[in-house]
């Protein structure tokens, strides 16, 4: 089991980079993620880009309670380097990490998500975290494929309406 702090740094995969959140990017992302259409299943609406770089300067502070850290990136395409979306892993006790995605409107279909999924994964393998979960609404098809192709599977378990999908390390002991 990993004892050493996670710290957020550059992903890459295939088609994209995956860069630790700064607070400038705020501008660009609030453009990605302003379709409404991308809360239908999380609800609210999108941020105006001063909301959005107050919520990135929390994210980039960090979480307040010490057992817990949060690693939020954004995806560049490396193609046409522009921002396309982002994912997020909440590490608690070094054991169990929460994910989530989402990709702007225009880039969807294209598999960016399963991909960036499939990365910080594989990245959070590499530091020994052994459960890996997400909560996706039973409508929301598209994340489900996206947790599937990250390797994870839907459970009996629901949060908030939510099911949660797990993907534990074959060596990791526990539920």
């Amino acid at each position: 089991m990993r004892t050493e702090p996670i710290s957020t740094e550059p992903i890459s995969t295939a088609r994209l980079e995956l860069l630790p959140l700064r607070v400038g990017h705020a501008r660009e992302m609030a453009d990605v993620l302003s379709d409404p259409a991308l809360h239908a299943f999380i609800g609210g609406s999108p941020h105006t880009p001063e909301a959005l770089r107050a919520r990135y300067e929390r994210l980039v502070a960090g979480s307040p309670d010490p057992s817990v850290t949060w690693c939020n990136w954004v995806l560049r395409q490396r193609r046409d380097p522009c921002l396309v979306g982002t994912v997020q892993a909440t590490v608690t006790g070094q054991h169990v990490a929460e994910i989530a995605w989402v990709v702007g409107t225009p880039w969807q279909g294209r598999g960016y998500a399963s991909e960036a999924a499939r990365g910080l994964v594989a990245w959070l393998r590499e530091r020994s975290v052994p459960t890996i979960v997400a909560h996706i609404h039973p409508a929301h098809r598209a994340s489900a494929a996206v947790a599937a192709a990250a390797g994870l599977a839907p459970t009996d378990e629901q949060q908030d309406g939510e099911i949660r999908w797990r993907s534990r390390h074959p060596s990791s002991p526990g539920p």
